[in-house]
């Protein structure tokens, strides 16, 4: 099929979007693949939606390859199933909720879990009906407070999510099998280079989870990557080893000193290393202070609980690792407010001892898991301008909990073997959970079994986003010029570019090798249009990103075209007789 530039519904654009700040989503604007409706939403152009379908083409390919079954639920969906669930409140302010005329609340769905499961409840009720797979490729809302990035932070996406059913767990095993092995090849035949990283359930609940990320600077996510080993996970869900417990008995006996004007962890190590009688064989260092970070938990309605961690002092507090520790409830700081209703808590000298829920302000207290039992540290004597040393964990303090939330950075340990790990950054294409029987038992989801039992079937949750795999592909695959799709996605085929002037041969040379194109099933883009300048074609050319674009220009004089290959960054020239088959072999 032949589509003309001269009257496709498409304009380019020659500089950056201001509001544009990574690759891909200031060459989809640019290009003429999208265009901002509201902030978080886009439209699809012609050129853009062809991308979309075909990579929607790819993952229905390979679901069904699988042997799942392919539904469609609305996104307008009733407030029931989430409140059995819960997510109607816990989804906070991310869900767009909104009331018929009649006064009855619905939501736009941000993922289909509830709706699924009552599905299958509604049609199945025996074991035989096990297993059985369902997904949907179907637009999804979130209000996301901060929409960014185009394509890769939205308030409506496109996501495939499915859902497995089965008997038990070993049930439960095979089906997470498959989805995973599907989604590998649904990134190889989509272009994209994904890392498998472990991750964390978080509010979807379950047991196993895995991310599928595509290694990018522009990614949201963090992971680490072992030196050694094959150990990789998402930042939050890394979990370090725990040291073991040293001997305390020579520890002395706590001590509290005078410090003051040491109001970060700095200015006490430098006065610990200036006072002689505290002086010891190795210097006082950050690592050797304990950081008691405070926190207020907001729920879904609206009440505050404070939560402190304490994490050794040259750690912070990754508040995406926390976030994901305590979800669905969020982190807000611990303001000005929160200390004024706490006058015993000193800002900067906050110690153990005033921390935890038998403690009379009664506030969780949870430890890194480095600070284990015999343990000794410096930190807050719960007075202004005060500190202890020597506080050893287990005799002299203790504490509620164990929350692994410090920052995880470059050359940390590998949990696995001990070798160095190294954070990079990507964006989630994918994501697999084992979700167990949570949605099962809470919406009544049985089946009898073989003994005529009734039985709670256990379910996995698999998501490929594909609307943003437009964005991750862009981002992987471009130049400092513009596009360059892989075959396996791009809009079209060829690029036919006709650079001559009116009158000449170059026109007919174009028209006749476009028509060739498209008769053998190729897909052609044919730059017609009068009145434009070769220059500004060519760089359209360019921008747009078909894997081949073809220069019929002053070479017709000479018998030849000129063939480029925007993936491989070459040119070559071909007789004008043997172009069409030429480029047909390069497109098989």
């Amino acid at each position: 099929m032949i589509h003309r530039l001269s009257t496709l519904f498409v304009r380019t654009l020659r500089d950056d979007p201001a509001e544009a700040e990574i690759p891909s989503h200031r060459l989809l604007l640019r290009a003429g693949y999208i265009r901002r409706a509201a902030p978080g939403g886009y439209t699809w152009l012609p050129l853009g939606l062809r991308v979309l379908q075909r990579v929607e083409h790819i993952v229905r390919e390979e679901m069904n390859a699988i042997g799942a079954q392919e539904v469609h639920f609305p996104a307008l969906l009733p407030r029931e199933p989430y409140d059995a669930t819960g997510r109607w409140t816990d989804y906070g302010p991310n869900l767009f909720r909104l009331q018929d005329r009649r006064g009855v609340d619905y939501l736009l769905g941000p993922t289909h879990e509830e709706m699924f499961t009552l599905l299958v409840k509604d049609l199945y009720s025996s074991y035989k009906d096990l297993p059985v797979w369902l997904y949907q490729i179907q637009t999804k809302y979130r209000d996301e407070a901060r929409p960014r990035a185009g394509l890769l932070r939205g308030r409506e996406f496109v996501m495939k999510d499915s859902y497995s059913f089965d008997l038990d767990d070993e049930g439960l095993q095979r089906s997470y099998d498959a989805h995973r092995s599907a989604y590998v090849n649904i990134f190889a035949r989509l272009g994209l280079d994904v890392v498998i990283v472990k991750a964390m359930s978080g509010a979807m609940g379950g047991s196993a989870s895995e991310e599928f990320l595509a290694p990018s600077v522009s990614g949201e996510d963090t992971f680490v990557r072992c030196s050694q080993c094959d150990y990789r996970a998402n930042t939050e869900a890394v979990r370090i080893g725990t040291p073991s417990a040293p001997d305390a008995s020579n520890t002395p006996a706590a001590l509290v000193v005078d410090t003051p004007n040491t109001p970060t962890i700095q200015t006490l190590v430098d006065l610990l290393n200036s006072r002689q009688d505290l002086q010891r064989t190795t210097p006082w260092a950050a690592h050797d202070t304990l950081k008691n970070v405070l926190v207020m938990l907001r729920q879904a309605d609206g009440s505050r609980t404070p939560l402190a961690i304490g994490v050794p002092g040259d750690r912070d507090v990754d508040m995406k690792r926390l976030e994901a520790l305590v979800a669905p409830l969020e982190v807000e700081p611990f303001g000005e407010g929160d200390f004024a209703a706490r006058p015993t808590l000193i800002k900067g000298y906050i110690g153990p001892n005033a921390l935890g829920e038998a403690q009379p302000l009664g506030i969780r207290y949870l430890l890194d898991p480095r600070v284990v039992a015999n343990t000794a540290w410096v930190t807050g004597a719960n007075a202004p301008g005060r500190h202890v040393v020597n506080l050893v964990c287990g005799r002299d303090f203790a504490a509620d909990g164990v929350a692994d939330v410090a920052d995880v950075r470059d050359n940390d340990a590998c949990p696995m073997c001990s070798a160095p790990m190294r954070i990079e950054r990507g964006i989630e294409m994918g994501h697999v959970f084992q979700l167990g029987r949570k949605y099962a038992e809470v919406l009544g989801l049985q089946v009898l079994d073989e003994k005529g039992k009734q039985r709670v079937v256990t379910m996995g949750s698999y998501g490929v986003g594909v609307s943003r795999a437009v964005a991750a592909i862009a981002e992987m695959h471009h130049d400092e010029i513009g596009l360059r799709w892989p075959r396996s996605v791009a809009p079209m085929d060829v690029h036919v570019v006709i650079a001559g002037k009116a009158g000449d041969q170059t026109a007919p040379a174009g028209e006749q090798l476009a028509a060739e194109l498209s008769a053998s099933g190729l897909h052609v883009l044919l730059d017609d249009r009068t009145g434009v300048s070769p220059g500004v074609r060519f760089k359209d050319a360019e921008l747009m990103g078909m894997p081949m674009i073809v220069i019929v220009g002053r070479g017709v004089a000479n018998g030849v075209l000129e063939v480029r290959d925007r993936i491989a960054g070459t040119t070559t020239e071909v007789p004008i007789a043997e172009a069409a088959q030429h480029i047909i072999t390069c497109c098989a």
